[in-house]
């Protein structure tokens, strides 16, 4: 008897056949993949794996043009559908390959909804079973994978797969569905053009758009405050007024007549109040994006990516989970011990050693599949810039949990100018606590005040009057946006980042402070005007619910998609009635915006044409509208490329944002003169200080020069 292990990606593969293995599995390959044979207590074992997802959705049969609305499709392999998925085929044979030596199957997929359908689709369509036994591990650690084999379930995550497939069909039903009347209603008006849009990606572009209106619309408030300059022990004191904001001018300017030319003010009274702060909460996915993009500007979609290699290195427990709670089984000693062999955390994991009682801040948001992200112990071999910090950030947050409480002191001075009174607040972290372990990380105020009595004068140094304006509402980042979309159930954990780039990708948003362009507010002026159940936020909502319910038992797949498709067609008829104006405005919206979403500045040659972003034979560059009278051309990075309206102070060129992933977004000047990209090498030739064989040496990047080791890619040395 054979048994089959199916895993979702290679190196998971190698991680649990070394973990069963009694001796040490043998590799072995079919068309170049990998796969391993081993013995585990006597019995035979083959683990393989996948590359992701080896099947998804397409229509039964290919209807002519953009017809719609369609809903028979069905599961086939990826490498017939898309070009791109080629590489797939040679793990969907594999696997095939060995089925067949195979009368046992275990599916050891990652434990969430994508990965029960990975695995569902595998069992029934290569391995042609109804059912197989399923392994739940959050680690990729050789404990956790022998008892994820040992109590291993007799059967899939039925729940968990159902909801699964079930977003797959509503995410193709509205994908396929409304791209298909967005694309032939502009056709309708006479320009071809691929429009293509979501589920969730409506929804979420239409909340951007609505914070966008709010801003433009937003008409300041204009108010004042007094404030008062006084010193005392060689601090300067900056004191406001009780009332804080004064909306009536005349009140404000009598206030102020009546002590503008006072000398002196006293303490009236001083306020001491100590609070404890407690530790963190150990991380879920959403917590791990919003701190990495406050702390290092890393966005979602990268902390994302970054936290599930570590998962696969082993570093890391599984990343994309909800839960908010470290439970006992997991092994805080051990982990600690294993923490402490780290140079790095050696002293902060051997000082919560001490203690006599382990217990985590627990927060409140569970997940029934994984506890909250915490590190296994075993320490990653080597760690790029962002991984590190990743890393790091992952480390400090798990050790803080459960450290003390910190103690922070806040302090009030109440000033008194002829019964006017000015208050004055500091804040100051007494006792540590759990700062220590999640430093540098804490960002907080630090503002003693030096040390006063009651009735104390001191001499007043100015008081103003200051004039003011309320501000408009902030824009989203692509932090905050991940937080208002998990707090409208808008999207899952893991799809919300990546919906984010989609929209920047298209040019319906744009910038670090997510703006939405002309383009991406006609495009929901438009849909709110003929069709704004494509962009309903209540009805998105309503089906994510719908798929928690089918998880938990609840409801089923077929009343789900059968209410889905009565909805959708619906919206598709009352918008075939609409098609003309749609395609109208589309087609204007488009025509309108091509210019402000290709146009990078004035050419600096002809000094008549614009320069704009074209698309050749060999990619993307730019060149002048005037052409062939002006033949100026400028290369540019193979990246998204945004036009950003400034100017080079160096050489008065435009400026371009390149956009790479897993890259901080940077501003280049396309001027491949430019002084900015010129610099003194004096390092060349020198010997490599990392790895001492090799000799640095000159190479060019799109930013610029900068030195690198010649035993590349041995050594990934490089210097600016």
């Amino acid at each position: 008897m054979t048994e089959l292990i199916i895993t979702e990606k290679p190196a998971a593969a190698k991680k649990i056949a070394t973990a069963l293995a009694d001796g040490k599995p043998i590799q072995e390959k079919y068309k170049g993949v990998a796969y391993y044979s081993l013995t585990h207590n006597k019995k035979d074992i083959i683990v393989g794996c996948a590359v992701g997802h080896l099947f998804g959705l397409e229509e039964k049969e290919k209807k002519k043009g953009f017809a719609y609305p369609t809903f028979d499709i069905e599961w086939k392999p990826t490498f017939e559908i898309s070009k791109f998925a080629a590489f797939s085929k040679k793990y969907y044979e594999t696997l095939k390959q060995l089925a067949k030596k195979a009368d046992k199957f275990t599916v050891a997929c990652d434990y969430d909804v994508e990965g029960e359908v990975i695995g569902l689709n595998i069992i029934r369509f290569i391995c042609k079973q109804k059912d197989a036994r399923r392994m739940k591990f959050s680690t990729l650690t050789t404990p956790d994978l022998l008892k994820a084999y040992e109590t291993v379930s007799q059967e899939i995550d039925w729940g968990q797969a159902e909801a699964g497939e079930t977003r797959h069909y509503l995410d193709f039903f509205y994908g396929i569905n409304i791209s298909r009347a967005l694309t032939s209603a502009i056709k309708k008006a006479g320009m071809f053009k691929i429009l293509s849009t979501g589920r969730v990606q409506g929804p979420t572009l239409k909340i951007i758009v609505d914070r966008e209106k709010e801003i433009k619309e937003f008409k300041p408030t204009p108010f004042w405050q007094l404030e008062l300059t006084t010193q005392a022990n060689n601090t300067i004191l900056i004191a406001l007024h009780e009332q804080d904001k004064f909306w009536e001018e005349n009140r404000v300017k009598n206030i102020y007549n009546s002590i503008k030319e006072e000398k002196r003010t006293f303490v009236e009274k001083l306020e001491k109040t100590s609070f404890k702060q407690n530790p963190p909460t150990p991380f879920d996915l959403t917590t791990l994006q919003t701190e990495a993009y406050r702390c290092f500007g890393i966005k979602p979609k990268t902390t994302l990516d970054i936290a599930q290699d570590l998962y696969t290195s082993g570093s890391i427990s599984y990343p994309r989970t909800s839960s908010q709670q470290l439970p006992e089984a997991i092994g805080f000693v051990n982990i600690l011990r294993q923490l402490s062999k780290n140079k790095n955390y050696k002293e902060l994991a051997q000082e919560l050693l001490k203690k006599k009682i382990f217990m985590p801040a627990n927060g409140k948001k569970t997940d029934p599949a994984h506890p909250a992200i915490y590190p296994t112990g075993i320490q990653p071999k080597s760690l790029e810039e962002y991984k590190s910090k990743i890393y790091d950030i992952i480390v400090k947050r798990f050790l803080a949990t459960f450290a003390d409480s910190a103690i922070r002191e806040t302090s009030k001075i109440i000033f008194s100018v002829k019964k006017e009174k000015f208050i004055t607040k500091g804040s100051r972290t007494t006792t540590k606590g759990w700062h220590t372990f999640y430093e540098p990380y804490v960002k907080l105020e630090e503002v003693e005040l030096p040390p006063l009595k009651e009735k104390q004068e001191l001499d007043i140094k100015k008081i103003s009057l200051l004039s003011k304006e309320t501000q408009p509402p902030k824009r989203y980042t692509p932090s905050s946006i991940i937080r208002e979309l998990e707090k409208r159930s808008l999207g899952t954990k893991a799809t919300r980042p990546a919906i984010i780039e989609t929209l920047v990708q298209r040019n319906y948003v744009t910038g670090e402070a997510l703006q939405a362009t002309d383009l991406g507010i006609h495009i929901i002026q438009i849909l709110e005007k003929y069709s704004p159940k494509i962009i309903d936020e209540e009805l998105t909502r309503h089906f994510e619910l719908d798929m928690d319910y089918i998880r938990e038992g609840k409801r089923h797949r077929e009343e789900v998609l059968k209410e889905a498709k009565q909805v959708l067609t619906e919206i598709l008829h009352e918008f075939k009635h609409k098609e003309k104006e749609v395609g109208e405005g589309l087609k204007t919206t488009f025509s309108e915006t091509k210019i402000a979403l290709t146009s990078v500045g004035q050419c600096m040659i002809c000094k008549k044409g614009q320069l704009v972003l074209k698309r050749g034979k060999f990619g993307q560059f730019i060149a002048c509208d005037q052409y062939p009278e002006c033949k100026t051309i400028f290369k540019i990075p193979s990246a998204l490329i945004q036009p950003i309206d400034k100017i080079c102070e160096h050489c008065q060129y435009p400026k371009i944002l390149v956009i790479k992933k897993a890259k901080r977004p940077q501003e280049i000047c396309i001027n491949p003169d430019c002084s900015t990209k010129k610099t003194d090498i004096i390092d060349e030739g020198k010997e490599c200080t990392k790895c001492g064989k090799g000799k640095l040496v000159v190479k060019k990047g799109i930013y610029g020069s900068f030195l690198a080791c010649s035993e590349f890619p041995k050594c990934k040395f490089i210097k600016k």
